[in-house]
C-alpha cells in the first residue's frame, strides 16, 4: 500500500478529526464518550504518515457532529487538529480547532488540596495558557498530562 492510498474508507455522514498528535486518538474517543456501545461507526488511524506532523492519528465518527464544548476540549490535547464535517460523502465544512480562553467542568485538578477536590459543590475552571491550563482556584498548571485529567 502506498502512502497516498486510503487506509480507511470514506464515511457518508459524520465527523473526521484529522491531524491529531500521534498517540492521542484513544484520548479523543474518551473525550467524545465513545466506547463502542453507542452504535456509531468509528474508524481510527494511529501513527499514519503526515507531511505536517510527521506522524498523526485520525478519528472518523459516522452519523455524529461534535458540539463546540467537545471541540474546545479536543483543542487542549490536539491543538493542530482539523474538524471535517462530512455529508453525503463530501466534506462540507473544514475547521482548525482553536483553543478557548478557558474550560469549565471538563478537567479535574491534580492538586489534591484544591477546593475542587474537597467534596464541595464547585465546578472546576481552568484558564488556557501558553504552556497548558491553569486552575482558577489553586493556580496549578497542567502541561503535558492534560488528557489524564479529562473528566467528561
Amino acid at each position: 500500500m502506498s502512502e497516498h492510498e486510503l487506509r480507511v474508507s470514506k464515511i457518508r455522514d459524520g465527523t473526521v478529526i484529522d491531524h491529531v498528535e500521534a498517540g492521542q486518538a484513544l484520548n479523543v474517543l474518551a473525550i467524545l464518550g465513545i466506547d463502542g456501545a453507542e452504535g456509531f461507526g468509528v474508524s481510527v488511524g494511529m501513527n499514519v504518515p503526515s507531511d505536517r506532523l510527521g506522524r498523526k492519528d485520525i478519528v472518523k465518527v459516522e452519523d455524529r457532529e461534535l458540539s463546540q464544548s467537545e471541540v474546545d476540549v479536543l483543542s487542549l490535547i490536539a491543538p493542530e487538529a482539523t474538524i471535517n464535517i462530512v455529508r453525503d460523502f463530501e466534506v462540507v465544512e473544514k475547521n482548525r480547532v482553536t483553543r478557548p480562553e478557558g474550560v469549565t467542568g471538563v478537567l479535574s485538578c491534580p492538586n489534591r488540596n484544591c477546593i475542587t477536590n474537597a467534596d464541595e459543590p464547585i465546578e472546576t475552571r481552568f484558564d488556557v495558557v501558553a504552556d497548558g491550563v491553569r486552575c482558577d482556584y489553586c493556580a496549578t498548571i497542567l502541561r503535558s498530562d492534560i488528557a489524564e485529567h479529562i473528566d467528561v
